[in-house]
């Protein structure tokens, strides 16, 4: 029997939100230690002396070689391609016809005619994938699935330090000054005897470095970190830690990707595995799937677009682009009433969705309710979850112009209902908890010091 198919998925479920609400794939987790000390402990060394995190395992690698390589990168990115060049990264973000996100990914050019775009979601990885192969260039193609879906250790390990001693770490790991190296450039040093390449970058908003290397180097090189590491504070961040990250830097990890309607998707999904698909989770409960769409500009992207070539979406971009009706905030979320949330698992016949900490996403696609005073739709709510250096529960969302200024009150509401038959809901009750605006990212050296580089 042939795998289905995620346009006969949907035909079968009789549309795409009943097929991806009742979906039974599970919230994306990472395959690395939860915890090496707590999670709290964790997200404060990044914040106060730095955290090593190890990437290698819940992302894929699309190497792309050949005389045609850009040209696949910049037929379907909205960014500028103009200056790009080896030893330099970008954050590629692609968008289908109609100007909505199918989802980002880190592409680093390594070489001339040598790519390495990293995703760690699977729906823009397939994306960049499926086009590679069907339009005709002239390229060759190397995927490295995620720990999940190969067998066997990585291509490559991927360690991130981040926090105000990095810089320090990597020096005294390295054994002399680490190279002058702008933001999203790409630099090369020895640590434990490997060589190593080494992207400026930092997940959390803080200073930080993406080393990246054959696995083979793996261990030499992780030892290598914690040994020069030690005198400054470092600590290892497991997945609980790591997966609040973006809450602090403020970048949204799954908006659901934007492949489930439109004749212009319609050979994609034919080609796609219903598989791959992941769950829709949230309050957020309508027919129309499009309604859980979000553009570039809805999530802080409006910058990188670039109107200077050709892109699926172009034409829909440029009429947003005059004036874009929603824009990224950050929601802190009141306190006493997450606390009612976590006091209704106590004793309660119906109590609310069960909060897990440090990160509360229960589906790989969370889409909350977001109103205002009178109960109307107002935004949506992604990514929720604790910040420990901020003792603040958060969430990630776009919202309208209107009620985007810092200090509005909002409304959240978290469960869903009716509930789904995910595996990871539970009965339970929906619940309104009020939210306050605030920026994104929350956290102020992020918002200035990192986002200026």
């Amino acid at each position: 029997m042939s795998e289905l198919s995620l346009e006969a998925a949907i035909q079968q479920a009789g549309g795409a939100v009943e097929f991806l609400r009742n979906n039974p794939a599970l919230p994306h987790t990472f395959p690395v230690k939860p915890e090496f000390s707590n999670w709290r402990s964790e997200q404060r060394a990044w914040r106060e002396t730095a955290a090593l995190l190890d990437q290698s395992h819940h992302m894929a690698d699309l190497f792309v070689t050949g005389p045609d390589a850009l040209r696949v990168f910049a037929d379907l990115g909205i960014n500028n391609f103009s200056r790009f060049q080896p030893n330099v990264a970008k954050q590629l973000v692609c968008t289908n016809h109609e100007g909505y996100v199918i989802g980002d990914g880190i592409l680093f050019y390594l070489a001339e005619n040598e790519f390495d775009f990293v995703g760690a979601h699977p729906a823009i990885v397939d994306w960049v994938h499926y086009n590679a192969l069907r339009g005709g260039y002239d390229v060759e193609i190397e995927r490295d699935e995620n720990s999940f879906d190969r067998q066997g250790p990585p291509k490559l390990y991927r360690y991130e330090i981040q926090g105000p001693n990095a810089l320090q770490i990597v020096e005294r790991a390295s054994g002399g000054p680490v190279p002058e190296v702008k933001f999203f450039h790409m630099t090369q040093f020895t640590i434990g005897g490997c060589a190593v390449r080494a992207l400026r970058h930092g997940m959390a908003g803080q200073p930080g470095f993406e080393m990246f290397g054959p696995w083979a180097d793996a261990e030499a090189v992780r030892a290598a970190l914690l040994e020069a590491g030690a005198p400054f504070g470092l600590l290892p961040a497991g997945s609980r830690a790591y997966s609040t990250a973006n809450l602090e830097s403020a970048w949204v990890p799954s908006p659901l990707p934007a492949i489930f309607t439109g004749e212009g998707m319609r050979e994609f999904r034919e080609w796609r595995s219903a598989a791959r698909a992941g769950s829709l989770g949230g309050s957020l409960y309508v027919e129309d799937i499009e309604a859980y769409y979000v553009t570039p500009y809805d999530l802080g992207y409006g910058g990188i677009v670039a109107f200077d070539h050709d892109f699926p979406g172009r034409a829909a971009l440029e009429r947003i682009a005059e004036n874009p009706p929603r824009q990224k905030v950050t929601l802190v979320w009141n306190a006493q009433d997450v606390a009612d949330v976590i006091a209704s698992q106590l004793g309660q016949e119906r109590s609310a969705k069960f909060m897990e900490w440090p990160k509360s996403r229960y589906a790989l696609f969370q889409t909350d309710r977001v109103q205002d005073g009178a109960g109307e739709l107002v935004g949506l709510s992604f990514d929720c979850g604790y910040i420990y250096n901020e003792k603040a529960f958060v969430s990630l969302a776009t919202v309208e112009n209107a009620h985007a200024e810092v200090g509005t009150e909002l409304t959240v509401v978290w469960g869903e209902g009716p509930n789904s038959t995910k595996p990871t809901v539970e009965p339970h009750v929906p619940v309104e908890i009020r939210a306050t605006v605030a920026p994104a990212p929350y956290v102020s050296f992020a918002r200035g010091a990192y986002r200026s580089a």
